[in-house]
């Protein structure tokens, strides 16, 4: 076999390894979002303070709980947009395996503790600070190298693995099955259910470092990875001694030895000159996850049934209709860009599109959230709130990956990880800004 025959992806290995990394990078968030109803039972109080401040009798939601989502998704996003833009200088005095392992034993650490504290009894004020710490932590040592690094991978590998570590972020579905498994359908108490739900939280952390420690060993990856894949050497040569020399290089790469010479005959552009040509792309990931973040889970999340009475459908509401239905929706959209991917990359439609999604932040203030104090309710019935939502995920599931695969797409291949870069930071940026619009859109309701 010569080195012009690239190497299979024996049993999908490496298919399957993007696809939890996928799971991976956005399992801190998901997990800590899903479980509101634990975190918020953990806040309440005899004694409850009421949004002004003022005592009151333990009737009033206290302010901890009614913010809880709000403060959560700032503690989230702030410190992801922070480290995406100091991984740009860290990334090339830091290894690459350490960031990545350190990254994901700190995720497992976090876990472990937030299981722990399950069966721990703190005051409402001690739980939420504790819970805002780790959720930084997380964020801003965990998930940020996770998710900053795997973009550099992604740009690698064949068009489907491209593809793969979308499907596996919007893959979160399977954990809110789990969280409605361990929650709401298992019938035992809030926290044993709860303390199951963290303690997966763990296995998935483990699942995914062992998978990382596995993806240098495996051909394909290494054949890719280099990308060796678009310069065959001259002559035959034997495919063996070829991916030995790239394991030797990929080796020292992750050692922090810069090899990028060796691969690239071209000059690197300056990130001005990259953005340039992809800031359209750029600042519609950013506005994609603006709106989405803006107003999920802050107002979603506060929706109520309007037809559940006193059956069990106003338990099941917000967990299928708001967290499961989002996911299902929103992996949806990820996927459906492996087999269509219209509009098109130079399409003025695209970012009009984009654009668009901004109703439904008025949308999701006129249904039934609870508690209000301004805006009238307009669209009361359950079944308004459920068809925003399927068109809200869809659609940022969609929007959001037709840019994220478009940017590097619109620069020359030696430029497409510093584009790669570029719309991780603007992605970024979008949900540090929809967590801090997130306290207006509430306050607005």
């Amino acid at each position: 076999m010569t080195s012009i025959n690239p190497p299979k992806d024996k049993y999908r290995a490496v298919w399957l390894i993007f696809f939890i990394l996928g799971l991976g990078t956005l399992l801190p968030w998901n997990f800590f979002m899903t479980a509101t109803m634990y975190f918020t039972s953990r806040l309440k109080d005899e004694v409850a303070i009421n949004i002004t401040g003022n005592l009151t009798d333990g009737v009033a939601q206290n302010y901890l709980e009614a913010k809880f989502n709000n403060f959560m998704t700032l503690c989230a996003m702030l410190p992801l947009l922070l480290f995406t833009c100091l991984n740009s200088f860290l990334h090339q005095k830091i290894p690459q395996k350490v960031r990545i392992m350190g990254s994901l034993f700190v995720i497992l650490f976090v876990f472990v503790l937030t299981a722990a504290v399950v069966k721990i009894s703190l005051s409402p004020v001690s739980f939420f600070t504790l819970t805002m710490i780790k959720i930084i932590c997380i964020n801003f040592d965990g998930v940020g190298p996770v998710w900053r690094t795997s973009w550099g991978y992604k740009f690698y590998p064949p068009h489907t693995h491209t593809h793969t570590f979308f499907s596996g972020q919007g893959g979160m579905l399977l954990y809110y099955i789990l969280y409605i498994i361990y929650i709401v359908l298992s019938g035992s108490e809030l926290q044993d259910s709860s303390f199951g739900y963290f303690i997966t939280a763990c296995v998935v952390i483990i699942v995914a470092i062992v998978s990382y420690v596995t993806l240098p060993k495996l051909d394909f990856f290494l054949y890719y990875s280099t990308g060796n894949s678009a310069n065959p050497a001259e002559g035959v040569r034997d495919e063996e001694t070829k991916l030995d020399l790239l394991k030797k290089v990929f080796t020292e790469n992750i050692n922090g030895v810069d090899n990028s010479v060796a691969f690239s005959k071209h000059t690197s552009s300056s990130v001005f000159e990259i953005f340039k040509k992809i800031w359209v792309m750029a600042l519609s990931v950013c506005f994609v996850f603006t709106v989405t973040i803006g107003t999920f889970p802050a107002v979603t999340a506060d929706v109520k049934s309007t037809i559940a009475g006193d059956s069990t459908w106003g338990k099941y509401f917000i967990p299928v209709s708001c967290f499961l239905l989002f996911n299902l929706l929103d992996w949806a959209g990820r996927s459906l860009t492996a087999i269509c991917m219209w509009p098109g990359k130079d399409s003025k439609l695209l970012p009009i599109l984009v654009v668009a999604r901004v109703v439904f932040v008025p949308l999701f203030m006129l249904c039934n959230v609870q508690m209000r104090v301004n805006l009238p309710v307009i669209f009361a019935h359950d079944v308004w709130f459920i068809i925003f939502m399927i068109v809200f995920a869809f659609s940022n599931g969609y929007l959001a990956s037709l840019c994220m695969c478009f940017g590097p797409k619109k620069v020359p291949p030696h430029e497409a990880e510093t584009a790669g870069a570029i719309m991780a930071f603007f992605l970024s940026l979008g949900l540090a800004l929809g967590a801090a619009l997130s306290f207006l859109f509430r306050a607005v309701v």
